[in-house]
């Protein structure tokens, strides 16, 4: 009996170190696994965490559900007492560079019943010659102007580049200024306040320039007998619907909110309209007319006058015994 329990005793201690190998051979195998699975968790919640913070325009998608987790209001405390304090602790010297001819990174926020794709969730960066104005809090209207498709714009209409860069930018405030005698830092509030919005709406910022110089003067308290007001003499009763995101027809002749409706309107009717020419018609009113009184003539005129000025002159060069002359 105890020689027959010994020998049991023995099997067992034998079969142990078997058991243990198998284990740890199985573990040694399923490593690999192990590691693709937490690697596709770790980007999976990056992923959202992300999205959450870069506040997803669209409200719509896939990973929507960063948006259901956590309320915007929660995502805007993050950015202004977390990420905001980090950003007041770096060096100074570089933050006074950056704010010459920094290119601005604008967290777009949209409304609840908003919708389209997941590549609106990304930031949007432009290049402002007053990088304040990206800073305000003002509520986009990328949730409406989304919805016109690109392939119904005139390309005419469509972002031309040429306001990308500062120099152009400043040499279009620095025509404007000299035209109307405008205050230096109200224009170039203007022009910014234009080429941002002109991105987010993505249209051309030089049409809309041109569109704010024949309608208003850049006179933002500008208002027509037929009850236009602003800068792009948007029609305020027509669109209340429009003015109500921002607070009602009250907030009218602000810059900020007067240029992001007409550009939206713009956009829309150019659209519909078919073309650029046609949808400049449509918008002083003259759908219905044979003729517009010249207006889609002096904005085009406008806007060509700006691209102009934005474009490089080419120099002509002649040559005398070897030496450059300038014509």
């Amino acid at each position: 009996m105890i020689k027959s329990f010994s020998a049991d005793s023995s099997d067992l201690q034998l079969a142990q170190p078997l058991g243990d190998k198998a284990a740890r051979l199985l573990a040694h195998a399923l490593s690999p696994a192990y590691r693709v699975l937490n690697g596709l968790l770790i980007v999976t919640v990056f992923m959202i965490v992300g999205l959450w913070l870069s506040g997803n325009g669209t409200q719509a998608g896939a990973f929507d559900l960063a948006r259901i987790l956590v309320p915007e209001e929660a995502r805007q405390m993050v950015w202004q007492n977390g990420l905001g304090d980090a950003d007041q602790n770096q060096d100074e010297t570089p933050k006074a560079l950056a704010d010459k001819e920094i290119t601005n990174v604008v967290y777009g926020k949209a409304l609840a019943n908003s919708s389209s794709g997941l590549t609106s969730a990304r930031q949007q960066t432009v290049a402002l010659l007053m990088p304040s104005v990206a800073y305000a809090q003002v509520r986009p209207i990328s949730h409406l102007s989304d919805r016109i498709p690109v392939s119904k714009i005139d390309p005419q209409a469509l972002d031309s580049k040429l306001m990308t860069s500062i120099q152009n930018q400043r040499a279009v405030a620095d025509f404007f200024q000299k035209k109307y005698r405008l205050d230096r830092a109200k224009i170039e509030e203007y022009v910014s306040n234009t080429v941002l919005i002109a991105k987010e709406v993505k249209i051309d910022p030089v049409l809309l320039l041109a569109v704010i110089s024949v309608e208003s003067n850049f006179n933002p308290m500008s208002k027509s007998h037929a009850g236009a007001e602003g800068l792009m003499q948007v029609m305020s009763a027509i669109h209340q619907d429009k003015y109500a995101l921002y607070g009602g027809v009250s907030e009218a002749v602000k810059p900020e909110v007067n240029i992001r409706i007409g550009a939206y309107i713009l956009k829309h009717l150019i659209a519909t309209s078919g073309s650029l020419r046609n949808g400049l018609k449509y918008y002083v009113g003259a759908a219905n007319a044979e003729h517009d009184g010249g207006y889609t003539d002096k904005v085009m005129a406008e806007r060509n006058r700006l691209i102009s000025l934005c474009q490089p002159t080419t120099q002509s060069k002649l040559t005398l015994n070897g030496k450059d002359l300038r014509s």
